[in-house]
């Protein structure tokens, strides 16, 4: 029986089966999540030779909400690095585009949640940008935390850790060391084993690691992928950084870029997505402009 069979069977038993933990949900219903990556928002040019448009990351916020409210997604999340920075950098202004796409968010009809980017703690703290977004459901909001919602469980991790555990504030950090901590590690071990729903991961770095990428994935993704393994009921882990996006299947397990929102300019330019995941536990990405639309299979 492969993941997805384990993951259906084990839901729909009437009544539900418990295996040391707790027992199986009897009923899972279908489940519509918008996602969007990397908007890296800040009022500054483009550099030369540069594809990033900062300054138009606010447009394509509020075309996504637009999209968003009108398909009634069950929930809205971005995948990271919300807002970028100038160049030099200045801790006002950095929060002031904080401040501007936390406000164009809640335009949005529903529950939003954030997963925290490397750019996101460039010249402002952990708690600063913690401070200045609203995560549905946390009166005092965590950089990782989890939640349930139509009988699917959701885990948001935060890779923003050097590799001695050191979390990433005001720029001291090297871009290419990225690490979940070892007190995050436990925390996610005694969260799965609270839950036999079908659970999706997301993060900012990759978790997936191939040739010629390792810049852009957690330092210890390894450890990270033998935990949600051993979990058996993790189906799909969703993550940004990666500009260009990408999707790969290791161990039953599907890991899905999505392509970033700053690259290009215009709305035509412009990436996000919906998420559908039926009660068999199809996944089905339907994407926005660059962003293209597939079935996802675990």
């Amino acid at each position: 029986m492969n993941r997805k069979e384990f993951l259906y069977t084990s839901s729909t038993l009437i009544g539900g089966l418990s295996l040391g933990r707790i027992p199986f949900p009897a009923f899972r219903q279908s489940i519509r999540i918008g996602l969007i990556t990397d908007l890296h928002y800040a009022e500054r040019d483009t550099p030369e030779g540069s594809t990033r448009f900062y300054r138009e990351s606010l447009k394509k916020l509020s075309e996504c909400i637009t999209v968003m409210n009108r398909e009634k997604v069950d929930f809205l999340i971005q995948l990271g690095d919300f807002k970028d920075q100038d160049d030099p950098p200045e801790e006002t202004e950095t929060l002031a585009y904080l401040r501007t796409m936390a406000n164009e968010l809640s335009h949005f009809n529903g529950p939003i949640y954030h997963v925290l980017g490397n750019h996101d703690h460039d010249s402002i703290s952990k708690q600063q940008f913690l401070d200045g977004v609203t995560i549905s459901g946390f009166n005092h909001p965590k950089s990782y935390y989890s939640f349930d919602k139509n009988g699917f469980h959701f885990i948001v991790l935060d890779a923003n850790y050097t590799a001695t555990g050191e979390a990433y504030d005001h720029g001291n950090f090297d871009w290419k060391d990225a690490n979940i901590p070892q007190d995050q590690l436990e925390w996610l071990r005694k969260d799965l084993k609270r839950t036999r729903k079908p659970t999706i991961v997301f993060v900012h770095q990759r978790l997936d690691e191939k040739d010629g990428n390792a810049n852009y994935c957690v330092r210890n993704a390894s450890a990270v992928r033998e935990i949600l393994e051993k979990a058996e009921n993790v189906t799909l882990v969703l993550q940004g950084h990666y500009h260009p996006g990408d999707m790969s299947t290791i161990n039953g397990i599907v890991y899905y870029t999505l392509k970033a929102a700053v690259e290009g300019s215009g709305l035509e330019n412009n990436s996000f997505a919906i998420l559908e995941i039926d009660k068999k536990l199809e996944m089905n990405v339907i994407g926005y402009h660059k962003t293209e639309s597939r079935l996802l299979r675990s």
